[in-house]
């Protein structure tokens, strides 16, 4: 009997189970979705060789022939007539990149930029606390020491006050960052501790914390009060560098903005509710380059004779209205996506309507709102472009410019195809991100 069972355990058959969906392999893919049928089979081929056809040809034109080094747009033609001449691209390249603005303080934008990115940088390290509050010191601080940084010039007590803020604001992040990072506690704790108040009411901790803070700013304001780089006017500003500083300070204040307009839309109160349905319904109905040309002509005509804004500042104002408007619809979309239970729960815990907001019910919005605002985000960098219709010198302008340019008369097609590369690594970096956000927060979501 023992032999009898070994032998009907040695020779059962196994089961017929279907393989596992990995196990399929890449042909079998290519197979299922690319060559399944005689006219998928005709489809992928011609695909294929209208791909192949439409990159070996842009190969050829853009490397295999193309032109390097050259002085004018004559000599590139002379040495290869079917290839395309990047040497006025890299001609070009500083203009493109910075308009007009003077070589020589060129390192203002540069540091500006790193500057900037040395400041949202703790936003995505790991162990630093207060993320929120860095962020939000980077959109309400970092603009002024920024401007002042492009701008230059004299200023006046109140501009130094917040150029030493700012400066003081970047220091005192950094050393929370490292605080956090080294010894596991945050700058404030630290602060308490040395002072004493560690063990006293909490009421009481933003003293010390307030009296370091105005320490600094002092001795910062004295430091600083002395530097006075030169004044470079705004209508020197272009390039790259202007379409970043117009496409930031749109896309930095449309969030914000947006969440007050759609709250105010969704009051109870008639005045707040109407005002805002008014403001949003007016800047939506119109185009962008009607708010810009209305900006620039009508804006002057409403404020006083000693007051004069201009032409940065005026479509600086313009996009960031534009932008809320539509931010603002974006976000009640986001709201309306919750379900009334959050609400009920929430108000059932005793919370006020703005701890509800903010704590139960915007969190969650924000989440389901990830692709719809970083769309309007891309959206709002490409439509910057608008600007070189009223006169500014955007990146688009200098795009144009080339090919006016006696050396280079007739140069156009490069440095459209450099200026569609930019745009798309600043849109692909956006969207990447944005895919990234969705996974992180999303991640207790089903996906479908």
């Amino acid at each position: 009997m023992a032999n009898l069972d070994a032998a009907d355990t040695t020779f059962r058959p196994k089961p017929n189970l279907p393989p596992p969906p990995n196990t399929v392999g890449a042909v079998g893919w290519m197979r299922k979705n690319l060559f399944s049928s005689v006219l998928n089979t005709l489809l992928t081929l011609g695909a294929m060789w209208l791909i192949l056809s439409v990159a070996y040809t842009l190969f050829d034109w853009g490397v295999l022939k193309a032109v390097w080094v050259a002085e004018n747009r004559r000599e590139c033609l002379d040495r290869s007539p079917d290839g395309a001449c990047w040497a006025g691209v890299i001609h070009w390249f500083n203009t493109f990149m910075y308009g007009r603005y003077p070589y020589a303080e060129q390192w203002r934008p540069n540091l500006g930029l790193v500057i900037l990115i040395l400041w949202m940088l703790p936003c995505w390290l790991p162990r630093v606390t207060g993320k929120i509050g860095i962020a939000l010191s980077a959109v309400i601080i970092f603009p002024f020491l920024a401007g002042y940084l492009f701008a230059g010039g004299e200023k006046g007590l109140i501009l130094q006050i917040l150029v030493s803020a700012g400066i003081v604001t970047f220091i005192t992040i950094w050393l929370h960052v490292l605080s956090c990072l080294l010894t596991g506690r945050s700058l404030p704790v630290h602060i308490l501790g040395i002072t004493g108040f560690t063990d006293k009411d909490d009421r009481l901790h933003k003293y010390p914390l307030i009296g370091a803070f105005g320490l600094a700013l002092i001795v910062v304001l004295i430091l600083q009060s002395g530097w006075e780089p030169p004044e470079v006017g705004t209508n020197l500003w272009g390039g790259l560098f202007l379409t970043l500083v117009i496409s930031g300070v749109g896309i930095t204040t449309a969030l914000p903005s947006g969440v007050l307009l759609a709250l105010g839309r969704r009051s109870r109160m008639p005045i707040i509710r109407v005002s805002c349905i008014a403001f949003i319904e007016l800047f939506r109905s119109v185009p962008l380059i009607t708010i810009l040309f209305m900006a620039v002509t009508m804006m002057p005509l409403f404020l006083p004779e000693t007051v004069t804004l201009n032409r940065l500042v005026q479509v600086i104002i313009a996009v960031c209205l534009f932008a809320a408007a539509y931010m603002a619809e974006i976000v009640r979309g986001g709201l309306q996506a919750i379900p009334k239970g959050q609400y009920e729960a929430a108000q059932s815990m005793g919370l006020n309507y703005w701890k509800m907001m903010a704590l139960v019910v915007m969190p969650q919005a924000l989440k389901l709102m990830i692709p719809n605002i970083v769309g309007n985000f891309i959206g709002l960098f490409k439509d910057t472009t608008l600007v070189s219709i009223i006169g500014l010198y955007d990146l688009l302008l200098m795009l144009k410019a080339v090919s006016q340019n006696p050396q280079w008369n007739g140069l156009y097609l490069e440095p459209f195809m450099f200026g569609t590369f930019v745009f798309f690594i600043f849109c692909f970096a956006m969207s990447t991100y944005s895919q990234h956000l969705e996974r992180t927060l999303g991640s207790g979501q089903v996906r479908r």
